[in-house]
């Protein structure tokens, strides 16, 4: 008989941990999640805390708990133009991976490598990229959520030409400024917890302005001529350019 699994493991606390923290939220009369949503939360959540411990999963729920607070500004406004988020801003499966799978595969690159001295600084960069990637959507979500309530002028990024806030593509000031600070939550949050270095926030800073202004250039060209091209597959887009950008400013700082 196979002995019972020791719940001071990292996989029983895992385990107990996600299934604890999201059985909570599943019984909280405000719904962040769809029900599938929460069965994906909890397998992401697993994954981080494997891979990564505490510091990492600590960074998923900074992310997730403050986009989804940024998400809710101004929702009755946003709602009566037709420009919020479905679902009230309840994430679905397909939510969660659209923010968290490039996040996620580094941190599975973490787990496989930690540990193996030759590949230490592989595994500091690709932290680093785990980080950015979760800096960039933060960023995104800030600025869009933000734009759309706060935007004064909102222009479309390729031509400047003004556009209605909502626009695929379109960018603000205000959005923009809220981006910036949304992406130093995520990266000063991975430096208290040890993820990064001081000159790590910078990096990551870094990633997520290029990322997320290259994704309004996306969604000003190419999503609006593909419609296969959701939101969700321009949210993966974005986050590995992040992370992608992170890891080149990394190995050139290194």
């Amino acid at each position: 008989m196979a002995p019972p699994l020791d719940l001071l493991t990292p996989w029983g606390i895992a385990l107990g941990l996600n299934t604890l923290l999201l059985s909570g939220a599943w019984l909280s009369p405000k719904k962040l999640l769809t029900p599938a949503g929460y069965l994906h939360a909890w397998i992401l959540g697993v994954i981080v805390w494997i891979c990564l411990g505490w510091r990492g999963y600590g960074i998923v729920m900074v992310y997730f708990l403050t986009g989804s607070s940024v998400t809710r500004i101004g929702m009755a406004q946003k709602e009566a133009a037709g420009i919020a988020e479905k679902r009230s801003g309840a994430r679905g499966p397909e939510n969660v991976w659209g923010s968290a799978l490039v996040g996620t595969l580094c941190a599975v690159g973490v787990g496989i490598l930690a540990g193996r001295e030759e590949m230490t600084a592989v595994v500091s960069l690709l932290t680093l990229a785990y980080v950015a990637s979760f800096s960039t959507k933060l960023s995104d979500t800030t600025a869009s959520e933000v734009g759309k309530v706060y935007g004064k002028r909102t222009f479309l990024i390729t031509t400047l030409q003004p556009v209605p806030p909502g626009t695929e593509g379109a960018v603000s000031l205000e959005g923009t400024l809220a981006g910036i600070v949304g992406s130093a939550v995520i990266a000063l949050a991975a430096w208290g917890l040890g993820l990064i270095s001081p000159v790590g926030i910078a990096l990551c800073l870094g990633a997520a302005f290029i990322a997320t202004n290259l994704e309004s250039v996306i969604g000003a060209t190419l999503q609006t001529r593909w419609g296969w091209l959701t939101n969700e597959l321009v949210n993966i887009a974005n986050t590995a350019i992040g992370a992608l950008s992170a890891l080149l400013l990394g190995s050139l700082v290194d």
